[in-house]
């Protein structure tokens, strides 16, 4: 009889050991899981570079991956709920992020566009240091581009790099430089400010006088 009772003890005590088990691996299964960027699209749906492989849209971008786009390419990466992450062409630059809504961008060359929501934290950093950090209180947008050791921030350089590509107007191929319009689109974000600054101190110069003879 006792040998039965403690056949009995051991082999619930058995199941028991078993089931705690299988609940501890649900519940590491489930905190364990975290969020996977996800690369939503790219111009003309080419590929791009991700950690130097081929990656098409509906590819994971894992943090810490590298990720580039050749001189005829942009490309758009879904971050969730904490926002989203632009590439102009010839962009190279290293995602890193969190399930804490916590991102950064450190953009080794050309023009990134970085769009955090409300309640995540979000910079833009280059190899001379922190270029561009979101406010953590509203939604934000860090235009930031870094060229030939040059940066430009929050002056719509990289969206114009962008949109001037998308719309066509970019040249084809995968040489070393940002397409002509894209060059265009950063130009005019630095320098349309001092074109209308030396337009209006040259309005009225170039305003012809009148004769003191003519009616006003």
């Amino acid at each position: 009889m006792r040998l039965k009772q403690l056949t009995a003890f051991r082999t619930i005590a058995i199941l028991l050991t078993f089931a705690v088990a299988q609940v501890s691996l649900q519940i590491g299964l489930v905190q364990g899981q975290q969020f996977i960027a996800r690369l939503t699209s790219t111009r003309g749906n080419q590929p791009i570079l991700v950690n130097g492989i081929s990656a098409a849209a509906g590819a994971s971008i894992v943090t810490g991956a590298t990720i580039e786009t050749l001189s005829d390419q942009t490309a758009e990466i879904n971050l969730g709920s904490f926002g989203t992450l632009e590439l102009a062409p010839n962009t190279q630059l290293r995602l890193e992020y969190d399930q804490n809504g916590n991102t950064k961008v450190t953009l080794i060359r050309g023009c990134a566009v970085l769009r955090s929501k409300k309640n995540a934290e979000g910079e833009i950093v280059t190899e001379q240091g922190p270029a561009a950090k979101n406010e953590k209180k509203k939604d934000s947008v860090l235009d930031v581009c870094f060229i030939n050791g040059q940066t430009t921030v929050n002056q719509n350089a990289a969206a114009n790099a962008i949109s001037g590509v998308q719309a066509g107007t970019g040249g084809g191929g995968g040489g070393g430089g940002i397409s002509g319009a894209a060059t265009a689109g950063i130009l005019a974000a630095v320098g349309g400010g001092i074109l209308v600054a030396v337009l209006a101190s040259q309005g009225d110069d170039n305003r012809p006088n009148p004769s003191p003879s003519t009616p006003q």
